[in-house]
């Protein structure tokens, strides 16, 4: 299974420290990114005003 136990968290700098496919703790923190961007897509497409049509 992928996530190695030498992964040291001293060795990651910018955004790789929090997001990484090597701890599981980045894994997790890509998936939540990832749910999180689908959430926002969805409400802006909920909640956007609907186009009125000129009779």
């Amino acid at each position: 299974m992928a996530g190695a136990g030498d992964a040291d968290d001293a060795k990651f700098t910018g955004l790789s420290k929090y997001f990484n496919s090597t701890t599981n703790r980045g894994r997790a923190n890509v998936a939540m990114a990832t749910y999180g961007c689908l959430a926002v897509i969805g409400l802006y497409f909920a909640l956007k005003p609907k186009s009125k049509k000129d009779a």
